[in-house]
């Protein structure tokens, strides 16, 4: 593979359960190997490789025999406080065999949303990077309670996407791509090979895992894929036992379904207010505001909001939707949820006489927001 005939300097690489263990009860450490071998070749052609893997909860299930456990959450933290260590053995291996190290970055949604800890993983991320050492990710499972989880690793490999500025994003998966219908049912769906546009047709067509074994299914991915093009990073969704899927994908063969980044990509704070907080409410909008803030590119202002909902502080990143519910944006509120109470509705010039205080006329600045 030359350098000349590759268009990205950057690729994360996002393997799920079913691709590392091809269907099994354990990990498929001869698929593993390869693709390892091909990660290799990408980084020895100049291009850098961060692997965002899967595959702790399966690997401790494996090490431990094959256990009966009770489903509860304490068990779950348990196979993969055992597996974690054993996935990153098997692929510090497997890359020693092409003369790379590993390095492993164990994240938690509390990782993303916290500003200076968001910047803090980045920076661990371009070190490794910087020194030819491959960085390994996944969702810290054995302290991740359901209230820190990202949830899926198409989600969390999307966010390291972003966390590295990287160019494309693939995702490796059981599924040959995205599929204009149900692949297992109708024998005639066809493979959707380029998506522009993700909207709610789309994500209509995406259905669950096929193998069970893992967490996220096609809605993930595109989720996932929907948050990485918004950054300007271009996403594939292939088969990960597709014969030189990543060689492939990197040469822009047609391989999978193609996701095109959007053109104009939103800024480093932006990027982080989509990715990283998880939102603690959300405001809802009248028409004119709905208008403003999508047409107009304005600022939110009091005066628009006819709803306030959960309770939140200020600096709390919220959902800003229409009165039909739909989320039209996302974006950092400068008032409380108390506040917003008591202002939603009025006039930007009877804040301060109503609260005491005033933060400024924009409930959430248009700086401090991503359009959905």
């Amino acid at each position: 593979m030359n350098l000349s005939e590759i268009a990205y300097r950057r690729v994360v690489v996002k393997l799920g359960t079913s691709v590392l263990t091809s269907g099994s009860k354990q990990l498929d450490k001869a698929h593993m190997v390869e693709l390892a071998r091909q990660m290799a070749a990408l980084m020895k052609s100049g291009v850098e490789v961060v692997l965002c893997t899967s595959g702790a909860i399966a690997a401790g299930r494996e090490h431990l025999q094959y256990p009966t456990l009770p489903d509860t959450m304490a068990n779950k933290q348990l196979l993969a406080a055992v597996g974690q260590s054993q996935l990153i053995l098997a692929w510090s291996q497997l890359f020693s065999i092409y003369g790379l190290h590993v390095g492993q970055l164990l994240l938690t949604r509390a990782d993303l949303q916290d500003r200076e800890r968001y910047l803090n993983a980045r920076d661990t991320l371009n070190a490794l990077l910087a020194n030819n050492i491959v960085p390994i990710i996944n969702e810290n499972d054995a302290v991740a309670t359901n209230e820190i989880k990202v949830g899926d690793n198409d989600n969390l490999s999307a966010r390291a996407a972003l966390l590295c500025d990287a160019d494309l994003l693939i995702l490796l998966t059981d599924q040959k791509g995205l599929f204009d219908a149900d692949p297992r049912t109708n024998p005639n769906a066809k493979l959707i090979s380029q998506v522009v546009k993700i909207d709610d047709s789309l994500r209509m067509l995406a259905g669950g895992s096929v193998s069970g074994l893992g967490t996220g299914g096609m809605s993930t991915k595109l989720e996932a894929a929907d948050i990485a093009r918004r950054a300007g990073i271009e996403v594939v969704i292939a088969s990960g036992h597709h014969p030189d899927v990543i060689k492939k994908v990197v040469s822009k063969e047609s391989v999978g379904t193609h996701f095109s980044a959007i053109e104009n990509p939103l800024e480093s704070r932006k990027q982080w207010i989509l990715a990283g907080p998880a939102t603690q409410g959300s405001l809802v909008l009248d028409a004119g505001a709905v208008k403003a803030v999508t047409d107009k590119g304005r600022s939110l202002l009091s005066k628009g909001i006819v709803g306030v909902k959960g309770q939140f502080e200020r600096g709390a990143t919220l959902q800003l939707v229409d009165q039909q519910g739909k989320v039209i944006a996302k974006g950092m509120t400068r008032y409380c949820g108390q506040a917003l109470s008591l202002i939603a509705g009025k006039h930007s010039d009877e804040i301060e006489s109503l609260l005491g205080y005033d933060y400024g006329d924009a409930i959430v600045h248009r700086n401090d927001m991503v359009v959905l």
